[in-house]
């Protein structure tokens, strides 16, 4: 004899979608890539000197999973020495509002943190 079926799971709540957006652009250089990317095709080099800070495997891990994702797109040209260029595929243009208003918020971060007697503390 055997085991009646067990009842199928319950199917896993999608999530909010701030946070697949977050899952999928988040990371500490994935935002800058695509903001750097929005003004054309890029070669890695370039990328790297657009972004201080962020190492050759850090900026290729991110452009890996951008890749994986469908945001951004790797041409590699057959030629010696070997060129690569990224460019954001027509999902990963989407994006653009979303990090022109990353940018003007975090100008206006900036300079509110800037201004002197500024803080969250204060109030009116």
């Amino acid at each position: 004899m055997t085991a009646p079926a067990e009842p199928p799971a319950p199917a896993a709540p999608l999530p909010c979608p701030v946070t697949t957006t977050v899952a999928v652009i988040g990371g500490k250089w994935k935002a800058v890539a695509i903001y750097h990317l929005l003004g054309g095709p890029r070669r890695f080099s370039e990328l790297q000197r657009r972004m201080p800070g962020v190492t050759q495997r850090m900026l290729t891990l991110q452009l890996r999973e951008l890749e994986a994702d469908g945001l951004v797109h790797r041409e590699v040209y057959p030629q010696v020495p070997p060129k690569v260029e990224y460019s954001l595929t027509p999902l990963g243009l989407t994006l653009e509002p979303i990090v022109r208003a990353m940018l003007a918020w975090g100008a206006a971060y900036r300079e509110r943190d800037s201004q002197p007697g500024q803080s969250d503390t204060d109030s009116d």
